[in-house]
């Protein structure tokens, strides 16, 4: 799916979508964007900054304006202003393929440092809202609850030599642990448990249904985790892998998590160390 992000210059809003979209890295979706006003100008300073501060560089994106053929490749139209859909529409676009981002994002061009930083977040709570949502894919992630225990323990013990029960889970819901649940066209299809203490993020499990894995379920399960980790200004998200676990390490690694030791014979059933691999933020 392409995804087209217009607004007026293509200098900040539109910039900024894009790059936060395309930086999830979530596997069918490619985010790019167009304005009305001009061709090659240099992205804002301050929206290169902002966007920095969540480690994602926009740094030489230059701005393209919005035209027949850049609309022919988009799948999905989001506007970050009434005007600019009012605009399209008198183009010609259908009005299926539009919608505006966020119910409207406020132009920040020429304010505050701490303009662009409340634009950036609502840019960001409105595409989660479209990614966990399932507007953009069949994945909706949401947060679980002590009536999704059952179903997180049978995946438990059909994943891990070690399952938690359904109580363990409970408890651990009431115990500052964030469960989140994956939904693959409205059917349970995997979990993931974070425990945030002191700044601090550990995943303790992430788990998808034989049925579905290779979807994109893990990857939008460890998004959520990332996403939670920014809302609670976390230092860093942490988690343990199996060495030989290859397909996992390869994951983890593409959404921005590094090897940071190991912990010795960690796994039992069969016994192995296990990789302990960080995600870090700028707080």
């Amino acid at each position: 799916m392409n995804i087209l992000f217009v607004c007026s210059g293509n200098t900040c809003r539109s910039p900024m979508a894009e790059g936060y979209l395309n930086a999830k890295k979530i596997r069918g979706i490619t985010a790019f964007s167009c304005g009305f006003i001009s061709e090659g100008d240099p992205v804002s300073e301050n929206a290169v900054t902002v966007m920095n501060e969540l480690g994602i560089d926009i740094s030489n994106h230059k701005s393209r304006l919005i035209n027949k053929e850049r609309v022919g490749c988009a799948d999905k139209i989001y506007c970050m202003g009434e005007n600019h859909k009012t605009a399209l529409l008198s183009a010609g676009v259908l009005m299926q393929q539009l919608e505006i981002l966020g119910g409207g994002i406020p132009d920040p061009f020429g304010q505050s440092i701490d303009v662009y930083r409340s634009c950036r977040d609502k840019i960001i709570a409105s595409i989660d809202g479209l990614l966990y949502g399932g507007k953009l894919s069949p994945v909706k992630i949401l947060p679980a609850d002590k009536d999704d225990a059952g179903d997180i323990a049978k995946l438990e013990k059909e994943c891990f030599a070690l399952p938690w029960s359904e109580n363990a889970i409970v408890e651990a819901m009431q115990n500052n642990t964030a469960f989140f649940k994956a939904l693959y066209c409205d059917v349970f299809a995997g979990y993931i448990s974070v425990t945030a203490v002191a700044g601090e993020g550990y995943i303790n499990n992430i788990a998808v249904t034989e049925k579905y894995r290779e979807t994109g379920v893990g990857t939008a399960l460890i998004d959520r985790t990332v996403s939670f980790a920014r809302e609670k200004n976390l230092e860093f998200l942490s988690l343990e892998v199996r060495e030989s676990n290859e397909a996992a390490i390869s994951l983890y690694l593409k959404l921005g998590f590094n090897p940071e030791g190991k912990r010795k014979n960690f796994y039992d059933n069969p016994k192995e160390d296990g990789l302990i691999m960080t995600r870090r933020f700028k707080v």
